[in-house]
């Protein structure tokens, strides 16, 4: 971390965050979303009459609220998941700006005192990378999973004639 600079703790903070969301998106699809769907179906198989044009009205909405929980705080995911490659040009901004400073105090272009600025620069872009790369792939089967299961959702919501 003090290699990094105090970007990369932001990052690591940013990462922290994205993760919490994530894990708890994946308690909801694999644990609680069970329950709210059987309730929705149990709510929808309850009506005596499901032609009409207010039942249809009702099942729209049953599918709509079990859209609206699949796709909660993916919005949010996917931001922290773009918002870490630019934290991580913003580590390698400042670092550059180090060894631009080491540079003017010295006066020339020592290697040595110019490699912990690089390694400030570097650092935190790799952080950046590698936290955005996990996000990705994560939010996109995230993603995919929620929309297959609206699909499944609108399936289970059938009109019995």
């Amino acid at each position: 971390m003090d290699t990094g600079g105090q970007v990369l703790i932001v990052i690591a903070a940013v990462i922290f965050i994205m993760w919490l969301l994530i894990f708890e998106r994946f308690v909801f699809v694999f644990y609680s979303y069970r329950s709210v769907k059987k309730h929705m179906v149990s709510v929808w198989q309850g009506r005596n009459e499901q032609t009409s044009w207010y039942s249809q009205q009702i099942r729209k909405a049953l599918i709509s609220r079990g859209t609206t929980k699949l796709n909660r705080n993916l919005v949010l995911i996917q931001s922290l998941v773009v918002l870490c490659p630019l934290l991580g040009l913003l580590g390698t901004v400042t670092g550059m700006i180090e060894v631009f400073d080491v540079m003017a105090i010295s006066g020339s272009g020592n290697a040595r005192s110019m490699a912990s600025g690089v390694s400030r620069a570097t650092i935190p872009t790799m952080a950046g990378m590698v936290g955005s790369l996990s996000g990705v792939f994560t939010v996109t089967w995230l993603r995919r999973n929620a929309k297959k299961e609206a699909e499944l959702l609108a399936d289970n919501l059938a009109v019995s004639h």
